[in-house]
C-alpha cells in the first residue's frame, strides 16, 4: 500500500510504502528543523491557564530579535541508553511511536500568538526526565524561523491524523525526527556561521516555590571534558534568562557539534514549567526607544539596585577628597543588607578609578554586596547594559540611583525601561513597591549563588584543558546514607534506569530491595551528589557483603560520569572496610560494552583481577596497598551504616 504525506501548504512531503520511508532531501530537512518533537507530541491546551501578565511578558521581545536558531528540543531521560532500556527498565512508558514518554503529558503545545515563536510548551516533568537538543548556532531570520516551526507543526499533525497502519506510522514518525535531529548536529560551515548575541530562555514557573534548573552545554567530543553549565533559579513567575554567547564560547566551541540539556533539580513528579523561546538569538542593538511620542512605563519588580558612589553611597568625591574623608550616608549599610536579605541584588555604575573605589568599598565592609561593579570613565549606560547582561536579567528590572540629573537623563535616554531614583531619596527604597519581596532562605542566598557562578565561570575559562583543576573548583559533595524505606523508591528507579555505570548489571525490583534492607550482613549505601551547578539527587547505590568483605553491587547515574565521584566512593569504601576489618577488599564487576569506559575506575584505584565466574570478574584490593586521594570530591556521612564483623 502506498501513502503520500504532504504538509497542508504543499511545501514538503515524503512517501510511505509499507514500512519504507523515502527520505526528504537534506536541503528540505534543513528547512524543517522543529522546536520540538511535533510527530510524537500532538496534545494542545488553552492559553487561559496562563496569567495575562505572563502572556504580555512573552511578547515583549517581538520585533527585537533579528535572527534565531530553531533547536529540535525533545524529551529525554538522564540515564538514556536507547534502545536497550526499553526492554530492561520497569519505568519504560511507550509513546505512540514506542519511544519512552519521559514527561507526564509529553510536550504540550499552547498557542500564544504574542510569543516570539507563537506558542508555549507546557512540560510536567517526571523524575529522570530532561529537556534535550543537539545544539547549533545556525541562525534564521525571525519571521522565517517562525514559518519553519509552523510548517513543521502542520506536517506533524497531518502525519498523526492520517489513517496509516500503526507500524507504518511508528516508522515514519521515528525516521522523520531522527533525520531532523541529524541535520541539527551537522557542523556549522564557516559560510553559515553567525554570531548570536546570547542563548535566550523564557520560562514561567507556576509553582509557589522556587525551582532550580541546571543548563548544560557539552561537546559531543568525549575528549572535550569541560562543559558550559549554569544553575538557574526560577522563583514563582516569569523569567527571561540571557546567557551571552561570549561566556559560552569561552568554554565551548559553538562551531562544533554539542548537546544542550535542561534538568530540574530534585523536583517531584508533575512539576510544571512553561517554556517560551529557548534558542540562540541575535538581538537588535538598543540605542534609544524615545520616538517623541508619550510612552507609558510599566514598572517591574526590581531585581538589582545599581548605585553611583560619589555623593550617593557616600558623602564626598573619592578622587578629590580621598578615601579617608569619605563617610557613608546614614543607614546605607543596613538598607543594603535588608534588601539583600529579601533577594534584591546590588551593583555599581560609577565614574571613578576602579581599583581605588573597590578598596574603599572593602574599607566600608560593603564590597561583597556588589555584583559585577562597573567602575570606569565610560557613560553609565554602558555599565547598566553590562550589569544586566552579566546578571542575565531584563534591563527593566534594574533601578539606578545617582545624585547627578545629567547621569539619570543619560541612562534613561538610552534605556528608558531602567527605573530611576534620586540619591537623596535612597531611604525610600524599602518602601518602593517594586522592591518588595518576601525574605526567605532562598532570597537570602541569591547573591551568593551569583557569586559562585561568577567564580565558576572564571575558573572554567582560566583552567582551559586542565580538567582536574576545574573539577577541584566545582565543590563536588557526595553525601552517603544507608538504604531506608524513605529512599527505597528512588533507589528502585535508579536501579531501573542506570546502564552505563552499572557495574553488576543487576536491576532490583522493590521486593528484592526490601529483602536487601532486612539482611543484616548486607551494608547498603545510597549516594546523593551535588556541586555548585546544582543537585543531582540520588546518583548511586552500593551493596557490600560485610562478611568477606565484597562489594556485590555498584551503580551510578551517568549525570556524574567523569566527575571522579566513582573514584572517591570506591576509595572511601575500600578504606572503610580494610580499616575496620583488617582484611583484603573484593568487588564484583560484570563487564559490558556500555560500562567499559566507566569500569576503568577499578584499574585507576589499583584493584586487580583474580578470576571470572559466570561472566562476573572478581577484583581485589590488598590491605597492604596504598590509596591516594585526589582531593576532588568531599564526602559527607549523613548516617553511618553499621558494619557487620
Amino acid at each position: 500500500m502506498h501513502y503520500r504525506v504532504q504538509d497542508p501548504k504543499g511545501v514538503a512531503g515524503f512517501d510511505l510504502q509499507g514500512a519504507e520511508l523515502f527520505e526528504v532531501k537534506r536541503k528540505d530537512l534543513q528547512k524543517n528543523q522543529p522546536m520540538y518533537e511535533t510527530e510524537a507530541n500532538y496534545k494542545t491546551e488553552s492559553l487561559t491557564q496562563i496569567p495575562s501578565e505572563v502572556i504580555s511578558a512573552m511578547g515583549e521581545l517581538r520585533g527585537k530579535i533579528l535572527a534565531r536558531t530553531v533547536l529540535p528540543w525533545s524529551e529525554h531521560c538522564t540515564e538514556c541508553v536507547w534502545p536497550s532500556c526499553y526492554s530492561t527498565c520497569e519505568l519504560y512508558l511507550p509513546r505512540e511511536d514506542q519511544r519512552c514518554r519521559r514527561f507526564v503529558d509529553g510536550m504540550v503545545r499552547i498557542e500564544c500568538p504574542s510569543a516570539l515563536n507563537s506558542y508555549l510548551l507546557k512540560i510536567r516533568f517526571k523524575r529522570w526526565g530532561k529537556l534535550w537538543t543537539p545544539g547549533n548556532v545556525r541562525m534564521f531570520p525571525s519571521e522565517k524561523a517562525q514559518r519553519m516551526e509552523r510548517r513543521d507543526y502542520h506536517i506533524g499533525r497531518t502525519l498523526h491524523q492520517l489513517p496509516l497502519p500503526i507500524a507504518v506510522k511508528q516508522f515514519a514518525t521515528g525516521k522523520r525526527y531522527v533525520f531532523k535531529k541529524r541535520m541539527a548536529q551537522y557542523r556549522v560551515a564557516e559560510s553559515e556561521l553567525q554570531s548570536p548575541t546570547c542563548f535566550l530562555l523564557e520560562c514561567y514557573n507556576p509553582q509557589d516555590h522556587t525551582i532550580r534548573i541546571s543548563l548544560t552545554m557539552r561537546s559531543v567530543d568525549q575528549y572535550v571534558k569541560i562543559p558550559f553549565q549554569e544553575l538557574i533559579e526560577l522563583t514563582p513567575g516569569f523569567h527571561r534568562v540571557r546567557i551571552s554567547s561570549d561566556r559560552i564560547s569561552n568554554v565551548l566551541d559553538l562551531r562544533s557539534p554539542f548537546n544542550i540539556e535542561i534538568i530540574p533539580n530534585d523536583v517531584p513528579d508533575g512539576t510544571t514549567l512553561y517554556f517560551g523561546i529557548t534558542d540562540f538569538v541575535q538581538e537588535a542593538v538598543t540605542t534609544t526607544e524615545n520616538s517623541g511620542k508619550p510612552r507609558e512605563k510599566t514598572e517591574k519588580k526590581v531585581k538589582c539596585v545599581v548605585w553611583d558612589l560619589d555623593n550617593t553611597l557616600w558623602h564626598g568625591i573619592l578622587v578629590e577628597d580621598g578615601p579617608d574623608k569619605l563617610r557613608l550616608k546614614p543607614g546605607i549599610t543596613e538598607l543594603i543588607q535588608e534588601l539583600d536579605r529579601h533577594g534584591v541584588l546590588h551593583s555599581i555604575a560609577s565614574k571613578n578609578n576602579a581599583e581605588e573605589a573597590l578598596q574603599t568599598l572593602k574599607h566600608f565592609g560593603l564590597a561583597d554586596y556588589f555584583l559585577y561593579p562597573q567602575i570606569s570613565w565610560q557613560p553609565k549606560s554602558h555599565g547598566i547594559q553590562e550589569i544586566a547582561r552579566r546578571l542575565n536579567v531584563g534591563i527593566d528590572t534594574l533601578l539606578f540611583i545617582d545624585d547627578q540629573q545629567f547621569e539619570l537623563e543619560q541612562v534613561t535616554a538610552i534605556y528608558p525601561d531602567v527605573q530611576l531614583l534620586k540619591a537623596d531619596d535612597y531611604p525610600k527604597l524599602l518602601q518602593i513597591t517594586e522592591c518588595q519581596a518576601p525574605a526567605t532562605d532562598e532570597s537570602a542566598g541569591r547573591r551568593k549563588m551569583y557569586q559562585m557562578e561568577e567564580e565558576r565561570q572564571v575558573v572554567a575559562e582560566n583552567f582551559g584543558q586542565d580538567y582536574m583543576g576545574f573539577l577541584k573548583h566545582c565543590d563536588i559533595q557526595l553525601t552517603i546514607l544507608p538504604l531506608r524505606v524513605q529512599n527505597l523508591e528512588r533507589v528502585h528507579e535508579l536501579t531501573q534506569r542506570t546502564n552505563q555505570m552499572n557495574f553488576s548489571g543487576n536491576r532490583y525490583d522493590r521486593e528484592v530491595l526490601a529483602k536487601i534492607l532486612s539482611t543484616p550482613y548486607l551494608d547498603t549505601y545510597v549516594l546523593d551528589c551535588s556541586d555548585r551547578f546544582g543537585s543531582y539527587g540520588v546518583t548511586g547505590f552500593c551493596v557490600v557483603d560485610a562478611r568477606e568483605p565484597r562489594m556485590t553491587d555498584l551503580m551510578f547515574s551517568c549525570r556524574i560520569q567523569s566527575k571522579r565521584v566513582e573514584h572517591a566512593f570506591v576509595r572511601y569504601i575500600i578504606c572503610k572496610y580494610i580499616g575496620e576489618l583488617g582484611r583484603d577488599f573484593y568487588a564484583n564487576y560484570r563487564k559490558t560494552p556500555r560500562n567499559a569506559f566507566s569500569g576503568r575506575v577499578f584499574l585507576d584505584i589499583g584493584m586487580k583481577e583474580v578470576g571470572v565466574s559466570d561472566g562476573v570478574t572478581s577484583l581485589i584490593f590488598s590491605k597492604g596497598q596504598q590509596l591516594a586521594d585526589d582531593g576532588i570530591v568531599r564526602i559527607v556521612l549523613a548516617e553511618e551504616p553499621a558494619v557487620a564483623v
